[in-house]
């Protein structure tokens, strides 16, 4: 059995250092990591072409111009050799270490998907999250909750079914409520959400960038409950 783990990365150069340390130390002739640079504009290029050197089982992927976050983890995706394989983020406020935790899910099946569950969150992420999660579960009614929850994880099988996944941050909207409809059972394990150890996010910038994440999660979650309907 091989592993697959996707991050990636959009100018988050000052994290990469410490996050291929850490993925270092998970890394082995089974488990695989496939960072993407994901059109950054800062020197986190060259930083992987130095540091990524001494371990074939770390991976890099260059993507020119960056259209979206999907578009950065199916990139990533497309280079995976794993039979389970996954994503997580690249802003060292998850683990890399909570995708080999995530594996002992798949010791005796394959025919789930696993999320992580964050803990230790600001109250009002939480409630955005409690929003967000009741609003999915009463359009698409299936029950979701912290759908943007990392490590994400499943079997190959599961992706090679997919079709027109978004090329934005829709992408684990997508993916949890595919392995819904698809009938995979939903594992979840609690998760430490640490603070950004440099910079910002790159997309959580106030409430306007909350107002741009709400419509575009409309817009596509009532495109995904057509999708279920045909």
């Amino acid at each position: 059995m091989k592993y697959s783990l996707v991050i990636p990365c959009f100018n988050e150069s000052k994290s990469i250092p410490e996050l291929v340390s850490q993925c270092k130390k998970i890394c082995n002739k089974d488990t695989e990591i496939v960072f993407v640079n994901n059109g950054s504009t800062d020197n986190s290029k060259e930083l992987f072409e130095i540091l990524l050197t001494d371990n074939k089982n770390l991976k890099f992927v260059n993507v020119q111009n960056n259209i979206g976050y999907g578009d950065g983890i199916l990139a990533g995706l497309k280079e995976t050799s794993g039979d389970i394989i996954g994503w997580t983020h690249a802003d060292l406020q998850t683990d890399p270490d909570d995708f080999i935790k995530a594996l002992t899910f798949f010791e005796n099946e394959k025919n789930i998907f696993v999320k992580g569950k964050r803990k230790g969150r600001p109250f009002f992420d939480i409630f955005f999250t409690i929003c967000m999660s009741l609003f999915e579960s009463i359009l698409l009614r299936k029950l979701f909750w912290d759908i943007n929850a990392q490590p994400t994880v499943f079997d190959r099988n599961f992706y090679n079914s997919w079709k027109n996944p978004p090329h934005d941050f829709s992408i684990d909207l997508f993916a949890y409520n595919e392995a819904k409809r698809k009938g995979l059972q939903i594992k979840r394990f609690s998760v430490f959400f640490k603070k950004r150890s440099h910079g910002s996010s790159h997309w959580n910038l106030g409430f306007r960038s909350k107002v741009k994440f709400i419509r575009r999660t409309i817009s596509y979650s009532i495109e995904l409950k057509r999708r279920d309907r045909n």
